[in-house]
């Protein structure tokens, strides 16, 4: 009886059966880390102008369980001078994310900007302290917008649904 009497308490309170939203962070991981800098020592002399530096982003997300998720977060830069390679340094972080009580139509979005959003200070670091330990200055990557990267890449799949039902 006193269970009943719980239940029905926790139902009047709006704690019933309704799960509240929550998304933890289980595990934070390096998955795959390379620093290259094939012009060694000689890419590491002074130069009088700063070198060109291409950044690429991606982010993945695949399901673990009906609740956990694992992110990977993707950072590839690459400094150049001319056509000489200074540094290449490329990073897969990974986190282990509990997500529940949200609608399904939030989960695209939670995985895809609010999961990268958080593991992004961490990557930002690793990047900043691989590159300082190779003998550059640390690049400090710029905040990503995360929900412009998603909705581009929104755009493109619907793009390329259309070309191949066309």
């Amino acid at each position: 009886m006193a269970s009943n009497d719980d239940g029905a308490a926790g139902a009047a309170n709006g704690n019933g059966n309704q799960a509240q939203p929550s998304l933890n962070v289980l595990a934070q991981y390096v998955k795959d880390l390379s620093f290259e800098s094939p012009g060694a020592p000689n890419s590491l002399r002074g130069r009088d102008k700063a070198p060109g530096i291409a950044i690429n982003v991606n982010v993945n997300a695949n399901p673990l369980s009906d609740k956990q998720f694992d992110v990977n977060l993707t950072l590839n830069a690459k400094a150049s001078f001319d056509q000489e390679v200074l540094f290449n340094v490329e990073l897969v972080y990974g986190g282990v994310f509990a997500i529940s009580g949200f609608p399904q139509e939030h989960m695209l979005p939670i995985l895809f900007i609010e999961c990268p959003r958080l593991l992004f200070p961490f990557a930002r670091q690793i990047i900043a302290d691989a590159t300082r330990n190779g003998g550059f200055p640390p690049l400090m990557l710029d905040p990503i917008d995360f929900a412009q990267m998603f909705q581009q890449r929104i755009a493109e799949d619907q793009a390329a649904s259309k070309v191949k039902v066309s």
